[in-house]
């Protein structure tokens, strides 16, 4: 078998790539807190995030003696036909559900599906295992009342960034539960190692994030804070979408190497010439990436529906 970086990559998107160079080059990259004091004023500076059309509808629910926030965008004129757990990303430390509205909007409107998505709470003030039991905590509560509220038991789940590996999590502790009610998920561009110690691990290895969101945790590759270091057996199958250009490459390389391994089907997509947050921005390549995320979410719902994964 012939594998390589190039053999990964689509050649359909090989036409957009001149739009992205062209995209990149006119923008300044971003730059992550490097303090805590850092965060605080990026924080302060960040704008409001931008309505969706409905709006999303706000509630906290109660799971495992949790409240969790949650923002609820239901699909217009018709009954949901699936929910689809959404994880917002931000570095542990920034973001909020809110800023993943437009977004959430378009994917409602699109599949038919109810998007929730988990206000969970953010590092350094609230440091690992806070995150994770918050969105825990969701799926819970959507493994129990989703038939109830939403007309429909077909769950997915997926994230953006550290989203990504919220999302990771999430399915692995339902899967310690003896919980199989996810059917699909979507991992874009997470981290899966937070510990530095894999070779994929180092090149953040000086991101103020990690000691953020890590806090004290004595063992950084405890397999809930970096899940690369996981049992991955028995997961649904998962979509992983990343850039060729993005530092967190090679750990998502990695970890679809380790849940094929696992005998989990993964579907990894590669797009060229895209830094990490890629999806978030106005290209083409973005928009063909999103495209391709409801496209394999649509079709692994319908698999579902025609009698797909359940334990």
């Amino acid at each position: 078998m012939h594998f390589g970086l190039t053999d990964l990559i689509d050649p359909r998107l090989l036409p957009l790539v001149d739009a992205s160079r062209a995209f990149y080059a006119k923008r300044v990259a971003g730059r992550s807190p490097s303090s805590g004091a850092e965060l605080r004023s990026v924080r302060a500076d960040a704008p409001a995030p931008a309505p969706s059309q409905p709006p999303a509808v706000e509630e906290v629910v109660v799971s495992g003696g949790l409240r969790v926030p949650l923002r609820i965008h239901a699909p217009v004129g018709r009954a949901a036909t699936g929910v689809y757990l959404e994880i917002h990303g931000g570095g542990f430390y920034m973001g909020s559900a809110a800023g993943s509205d437009v977004r959430n909007r378009r994917l409602a409107d699109a599949l038919g599906v109810a998007v929730v998505s988990v206000d969970y709470r953010l590092a350094p003030e609230h440091p690992w295992p806070a995150a994770p039991d918050d969105c825990e905590a969701a799926a819970l509560w959507l493994v129990e009342h989703a038939a109830d509220r939403f007309g429909t038991t077909k769950l997915s789940i997926g994230g953006f960034s550290a989203g990504a590996t919220l999302a990771m999590t999430t399915l692995l502790r339902l899967r310690d539960r003896g919980i199989f009610a996810i059917d699909s998920a979507v991992l874009q561009f997470g981290t899966y190692d937070l510990s530095a110690q894999t070779p994929a691990g180092r090149l953040i290895a000086d991101e103020y994030f990690l000691d953020a969101y890590a806090g004290a945790a004595s063992d950084r590759t405890h397999p809930d804070l970096s899940p690369i270091y996981a049992d991955l057996t028995d997961l649904p199958p998962i979509l992983m979408v990343v850039g060729d250009a993005d530092i967190l490459l090679q750990d998502n390389l990695a970890m679809a190497a380790r849940l094929s391994a696992s005998g989990v089907d993964v579907d990894l997509r590669i797009y060229p010439d895209s830094p990490h947050g890629f999806t978030g921005h106005p290209t083409p390549m973005a928009r063909a990436a999103h495209d391709d995320m409801q496209m394999w979410l649509n079709g692994h719902r319908r698999e579902t529906a025609g009698g797909g994964r359940h334990q």
